[in-house]
């Protein structure tokens, strides 16, 4: 089979260039308007490959996740961290340049606009220490796409300026044209223009532009959160003064072509827009149910309730896959079962060839899936997602194969602790069942103190519970303080658990998948 990687000529095109041999390199890096996704492929690329990451509070943090072979340091977060000032973060990227590291700069929006990255530049250039600039998407050109705002429109707008609402202090005088401005035939996007509020627009309306001229006001473009304000030139102010009643990052959009996102707006019309959801899967496994919500609209809180552990001993796992020729049925009940016997299969030097003869069930398309991983598909997927269906299935079986369930061998997979309907079903029925321990399910002891005070403040709207453990586990670590929150559950049984802990469910997966899960939530909230 021929290669499908394209030539190394043409890969390379698409890497950043490496690092001057025995020097240090920098990479002036745009973050984008705030939604991880929204960083460059090119922006991605240097993440991955640098030994130090310097970002500022306008950078989401999230991006962090391509850098994990980095240092990364904050240059501050406004409200939360020491602002650092401009000289201390030029004397911060020689320092780590001058030992001959990769850094990048990680800067909301585009480096290129208001980000004052051409007094990084010259610094660079005094140092002779090389660099790139990676374009981001500035926040004025991502209020078109999700604010339903085109800064041009052919019919309204023909022109844009990006005007900065916060010069730079010291100035004698301003060095823009008010007047100008005002009689600017397009649309105007101001910047950082929340504590000057009153000064840009007294300043605008004084030189001729229209105190009824439409605005809006768009805080936190791209995340979740996103918030925006419809109102008049003259009405601005009072929006956004004091500054603690909308905070930055906001800007203002100034001109007709605001009077489009009334028709043009998707982004608040998703079926989930506003709802806080707590995901409370273990880590590493959250993004399955997290993905498809977010693009509903919800904005996501991930809490581990429960952690996945291998188990303490592999003895008896071992001993099984040693005996599995034997067994008629290997059962696994969820996919992290089949990732840890299958790994432990490959540790030991062993392949699928092991199971020659054993035939595969599994409960539910998502266990079948990590199977499919391994390259095998299950002998059954029963249609109801439960143990219960696969012990109906079982016995059913038996007689049309002339085989009693007495005279069948079962290996189980299974979780330290879960329900025991299957193996105590087969061996009710005279079934030789044995059972592993694949993974351990352990409970977290503890809750982020973020997860904690969002709870307690009321800002989570929907909690998501896919086990029994992980109900009673929440309900352990959070107790009365999530009850006026609505509860999603994986299936009947876990609903049950919560409601005798006095939970509210108002959405029960079925089928009792991951999907399952979204599409209940979905349909519940439908107008």
């Amino acid at each position: 089979m021929s290669d499908p990687s394209p030539p190394t000529s043409q890969s390379s095109l698409r890497e950043p260039a490496a690092a001057p041999s025995g020097g240090g390199f920098v990479a002036l890096v745009g973050a984008g308007p705030g939604h991880p996704e929204l960083l460059t492929l090119r922006g991605q690329k240097w993440l991955s490959r640098c030994d130090v990451v310097l970002y500022d509070g306008l950078s989401n943090t999230d991006m962090l996740v391509h850098a994990p072979q980095a240092e990364h340091i904050c240059v501050g977060k406004h409200g939360q961290t020491r602002i650092w000032k401009q000289q201390e973060i030029i004397q911060e990227i020689l320092r780590h340049a001058e030992q001959g590291k990769c850094v990048v700069r990680l800067k909301g929006g585009d480096p290129a606009v208001f980000a004052r990255t051409s007094e990084e530049v010259d610094a660079l250039v005094d140092a002779k220490v090389a660099f790139e600039i990676v374009p981001g998407i500035t926040a004025a050109l991502a209020a078109g796409s999700y604010a339903g705002i085109p800064i041009t429109h052919r019919g309204i707008a023909s022109a844009v300026a990006l005007v900065t609402g916060h010069e730079e202090p010291g100035k004698p005088e301003s060095a823009l044209d008010w007047s100008a401005l005002a009689a600017f035939p397009g649309t105007l996007v101001i910047y950082m223009g929340v504590t000057t509020a009153e000064a840009w627009t007294t300043a605008l309306i004084e030189a001729g532009k229209p105190a009824g001229t439409p605005c809006a006001i768009l805080r936190r473009c791209s995340l979740p959160d996103q918030q925006q304000i419809r109102c008049r030139l003259d009405e601005v102010v009072g929006h956004l003064t004091p500054a603690s009643r909308f905070r930055p990052p906001v800007i203002t959009i100034v001109g007709d072509v605001t009077r489009l996102s009334e028709t043009m707006d998707w982004f608040s019309k998703r079926p989930l827009h506003g709802q806080c959801i707590l995901v409370t899967r273990p880590a590493g496994q959250a993004d399955e149910l997290a993905a498809p919500l977010e693009d509903l609209g919800a904005e996501i809180i991930r809490q581990s309730v429960i952690e996945i552990l291998p188990p303490e001993d592999w003895t008896e796992i071992d001993a099984a896959q040693d005996e599995l020729a034997s067994f008629d049925w290997l059962v696994f009940a969820s996919a992290n079962g089949v990732s840890s016997f299958f790994n432990r299969l490959e540790y030991r030097g062993m392949d699928s060839r092991a199971l020659a003869g054993c035939r595969i069930a599994v409960v539910g398309k998502a266990t079948a899936k990590r199977l499919a991983e391994y390259r095998l598909r299950p002998d059954y997927i029963p249609e109801q997602f439960t143990a219960e269906s696969l012990l109906t299935h079982f016995t059913d079986l038996a007689p049309q194969n002339n085989k009693p369930l007495s005279s069948q061998r079962f290996l189980i997979v299974r979780a330290n602790r879960g329900s025991d309907t299957l193996p105590h079903g087969l061996r009710t029925a005279g079934a030789d069942v044995r059972e592993v321990i694949g993974y351990r399910s352990v409970d977290v002891e503890s809750v982020s103190p973020q997860v904690e005070m969002l709870a307690r403040d009321g800002a989570i709207d929907w909690v998501i519970v896919t086990s029994s453990a992980s109900a009673e586990n929440l309900h352990r670590l959070f107790g009365d303080t999530i009850k006026p929150c609505r509860f999603a559950a994986i299936s009947p049984i876990t609903a049950d658990v919560l409601k005798n802990l006095e939970y509210q469910v108002d959405a029960i997966a079925d089928p009792h998948t991951m999907r399952g899960i979204v599409d209940a939530i979905a349909s519940v909230m439908k107008p």
